[in-house]
């Protein structure tokens, strides 16, 4: 099993690089983003290796950084997503904002991807929601407050603060972020008003 490929960059396609180790040519499928990112011609690079054994090919896939190896296997977890699916999304997303956007629920942004429908984005940020906040960089109090929406626990102010916010044409993660701020300062029994008042102080910051 092949995890990590260290040689000279051979040459590129579509979706594809040929790594040199040593005078045998590696044939390493890569994200758009991936590709996009590796260094000229004839110069030394390394990736981090999936390796996928099957009855008749054995396929490799490379990566940057072991964290966007680590999100490739994860993806696949889920029903519906196999490996051209995964390097879609991690063509476009970076693996921290990959884990952001799952801890948000934020299907919009998974739905981006190439190949990737609105039910394939929905069921990746449910099943791997209890798995994305580990990895995020956004505060917990807005995962929190993202998810009490969602599943309508939401202190009544706060919900109702957030789609005031999103009715004004703000995104639902600017919105809730908005409100987790307003909410730090003015104390968890504010009213609805003062709350917007604040997020719009926020946003405009």
């Amino acid at each position: 099993m092949i995890g990590k490929l260290t040689g000279i960059l051979d040459s590129t396609g579509d979706d594809w690089a040929i790594i040199d180790v040593q005078g045998v040519g590696y044939v390493v499928h890569c994200s758009v983003r991936t590709l996009a990112g590796l260094p000229g011609k004839g110069e030394a690079v390394s990736l981090s290796i999936e390796t996928h054994v099957r009855e008749d090919q054995i396929k490799l896939f490379g990566f940057t950084a072991d964290s966007e190896r680590d999100w490739f296997r994860l993806l696949q977890t889920v029903q519906g997503v196999g490996a051209k699916v995964a390097l879609s999304i991690l063509g476009i997303m970076k693996a921290s904002e990959l884990a952001n956007a799952i801890a948000l629920q934020d299907k919009a942004a998974v739905a981006r991807a190439p190949g990737v429908g609105p039910k394939v984005a929905a069921r990746i940020v449910a099943e791997l929601k209890d798995k994305a906040p580990a990895f995020a960089s956004v505060d917990s109090n807005v995962i929190r407050l993202q998810d009490e929406i969602g599943e309508r626990r939401a202190p009544q102010p706060a919900a109702d603060a957030v789609s005031a916010l999103v009715n004004l044409g703000y995104s639902q993660i600017q919105a809730s972020q908005a409100v987790s701020s307003a909410i730090k300062k003015a104390g968890e029994a504010a009213d609805t008003a003062a709350l917007i008042r604040l997020g719009l102080k926020e946003l405009a910051a």
